[in-house]
């Protein structure tokens, strides 16, 4: 076949076979170090993120293959027309389907043709007939009957593109899709020039065809992971907005600290603090309140629903709700974890719950308590801590018909009463008591305790709220 080359152009050199040799060892060690990459992520079907990732990797793999199949092709040489070269085959893309249609031509082959506008001669490569899925023995089709297998909706680009070739000299660089005779549509990519006579006219086209669909697909499933990804990111935000606005409208206004009943000497000191797990800020089910009851008692309660975001924010807001009435009704601690359980179990969306309930009298300063499965309250008192004895009680919505016990302590002035989620640890906690020894405010105990828990350390969301008793 002709040099496919315009009259005024000087012939290219052909690369050093030692310079060859050396790109294709790199483009090799690159695709092996990519796919080890790829290997060595842990599959997560279900993960956005690592589908994203995937589908990355096993773009760059495709391209080095393609990429190392020319380099294999320029080392061969030119191949004449009719003469079938012998180049080396690549391995499956790593993570293919054996199923997947890539049958034709292997990965990255070129095939080549000229069209004579003089003599009305074709001739295409081996390789051209292989792409474009028909037999040798059809012979090669014209430019006119080109277009004949090409996808209807790519025949005008194709059309035009030849067009400016013979025309106006253009080169040819743009991608068409055909239907071959297997009715399968492939993907391909056309560079390609005129040829000129002595005379500067046009006397043949020449052009490569390269099939590029396991490239397209490759690039498509990535752009399709990361809009899943995007969207994903989005509906992230967004529920932790409406998370947020949850525990805002329902948690009490005083996130920082506050007094019960509101002034006086002998008003509770109370300080609390949601810590939000960083990898699932959306958490919703936590809680934790303290309300000034009709009889002048004051309510203390803290918990948590399973479930997260929107749902665990909505369930748990029911279960406030309904504490907050009982409470105020005059139901005792044991009694009122009993109810909850049981609207657990009636409720639409079933969920398990640990909480603790409490009454504290200012007159008496006993505190009674009960508690559903959850952490007993920390007692810091002169320096030293220590955890309450709990009363028997199960997981809210665990059973049914679940009887809780009641316990009481005497408090004295000056004591800090430490109630908290499962994502603070007991152990820590209490190791922390010592440094309360000189502490007069709840507050100042809330933020020792939050400074020191790391959050590296927490395997969940927590909440946390300190009383300080008054005298």
């Amino acid at each position: 076949m002709p040099s496919p080359l315009f009259a005024d152009h000087p012939v290219p050199q052909p690369a050093e076979p030692e310079t060859m040799d050396a790109l294709i060892t790199r483009t090799r060690r690159l695709r092996g170090d990519v796919d080890a990459v790829r290997r060595d992520t842990e599959a997560d079907d279900d993960n956005t993120l690592w589908r994203w990732q995937r589908a990355l990797c096993d773009l760059a793999v495709r391209q080095l293959d393609q990429l190392g199949s020319h380099l294999d092709q320029l080392k061969a040489g030119r191949p004449d027309a009719g003469e079938t070269r012998d180049c080396p085959t690549r391995d499956t893309a790593p993570g293919q389907d054996p199923g997947q249609d890539l049958s034709g031509p292997r990965l990255g082959r070129v095939g080549s043709g000229e069209w004579n506008l003089l003599t009305d001669e074709v001739s295409w490569s081996d390789e051209l007939f292989q792409i474009l899925g028909r037999e040798p023995e059809s012979g090669p089709l014209t430019l006119d009957e080109l277009p004949s297998l090409v996808f209807p909706d790519d025949q005008a680009l194709l059309t035009a593109m030849v067009t400016d070739c013979l025309i106006d000299g253009k080169p040819i660089d743009g991608e068409f899709r055909i239907v071959r005779a297997d009715s399968r549509v492939r993907t391909l990519h056309m560079m390609g020039e005129p040829i000129l006579d002595t005379d500067g006219c046009t006397a043949s086209m020449w052009a490569v065809l390269r099939d590029i669909s396991s490239l397209r697909h490759g690039e498509q499933t990535v752009r399709d992971s990361r809009d899943s990804l995007r969207r994903e990111h989005h509906r992230a935000q967004t529920e932790h907005r409406l998370v947020a606005e949850l525990h805002e409208a329902v948690l009490p206004a005083w996130h920082g600290s506050s007094y019960l009943p509101r002034g006086g000497p002998d008003a509770l000191d109370l300080a609390a603090r949601r810590l939000p797990d960083a990898a699932h800020p959306a958490t919703g089910g936590h809680w934790f309140d303290a309300l000034e009851l009709p009889c002048g008692e004051s309510l203390l309660t803290i918990g948590e629903l399973s479930g997260r975001g929107v749902a665990g924010a909505s369930s748990m807001a029911m279960l406030l709700g309904a504490v907050r009435g009982m409470a105020v009704a005059g139901i005792a601690p044991g009694a009122l974890l009993g109810h909850l359980n049981q609207l657990l179990e009636t409720s639409e969306q079933p969920a398990l719950g640990s909480a603790l309930c409490s009454r504290y009298d200012p007159e008496s300063r006993i505190l009674s308590w009960a508690q559903a499965g959850h952490p007993a309250p920390l007692l810091f008192r002169d320096g030293a801590g220590h955890a309450l004895t709990p009363p028997d009680g199960v997981l809210l919505g665990a059973t049914s018909a679940a009887a809780y016990e009641q316990a009481e302590v005497q408090l004295r002035p000056g004591d800090l009463l430490v109630l908290h989620t499962d994502g603070l640890t007991r152990e820590r906690l209490i190791e922390l008591a010592p440094r309360t020894a000189g502490i007069r405010s709840a507050r100042e105990c809330a933020q020792l305790i939050v400074e020191k828990s790391d959050g590296a350390e927490r395997a969940d969301a927590a909440c946390l709220m300190v009383v300080r008793i008054p005298g």
